[in-house]
């Protein structure tokens, strides 16, 4: 069992085991150690007692400054579009890499690469995968996905397309219509992922 941490800690992050094998994390309360009952969902101060019928499920909670800070990365690739200054390629942050809508462009040209949805699809993932790439992780930590449609009816071609990159437990998925008309373009894509 990991020794209790020294008084004055906030009480955040992670759970120093006091009583049974069970963590909890909750939010900043205090700048003094608390006790968490899981049963009741209650905080109460170090030294005060437990709740009554807490069942001895509450839990000393220790500051952990590498969660407070919650870093975030900026994550970006030549093997991808280059997107306007007013956004990122991805950005990594809280155990995830949230990937902006991805155009079917051609980082060699930067232009709209394909004429058929199947096509302007695939582009799209090759984008996607090549940013989750550079962020250290893959497609298949996809855990949600947004796809934008230009029409309604490219729906069809572009989930036979969808279906390759993700034969087996896709991940969630909404979809939308493009708000404006850009020349050319059918399809952009949003992902969030595993780091």
């Amino acid at each position: 069992m990991p020794a209790a941490p020294a008084a004055g800690f906030a009480c955040f992050g992670r759970a120093v085991r006091a009583d049974p094998v069970q963590t909890a994390h909750v939010a900043p309360v205090s700048d003094r150690l608390t006790h968490f009952d899981a049963e009741q969902r209650s905080i109460v101060p170090r030294h005060g007692t437990a709740p009554p019928g807490a069942g001895g499920r509450c839990f000393v909670v220790e500051e952990d400054p590498q969660e407070m800070r919650m870093a975030r990365q900026v994550v970006h690739t030549p093997q991808a579009p280059t997107p306007p200054a007013t956004y990122s390629q991805a950005v990594k942050a809280a155990g995830l890499v949230f990937v902006s809508g991805t155009l079917p462009v051609d980082p060699r040209t930067g232009r709209i690469e394909g004429d058929s949805i199947q096509e302007q699809t695939r582009r799209c993932l090759t984008n996607i995968s090549a940013i989750l790439d550079a962020a250290g992780t893959s497609m298949a930590r996809i855990v949600s996905a947004t796809v934008i449609l230009a029409q309604e009816d490219d729906f069809a071609g572009m989930d036979q397309e969808w279906l390759r990159w993700f034969p087996r437990t896709p991940p969630a998925r909404q979809g939308a219509k493009l708000p404006v008309r850009v020349p050319g373009l059918r399809i952009s894509i949003a992902a969030v992922a595993e780091a």
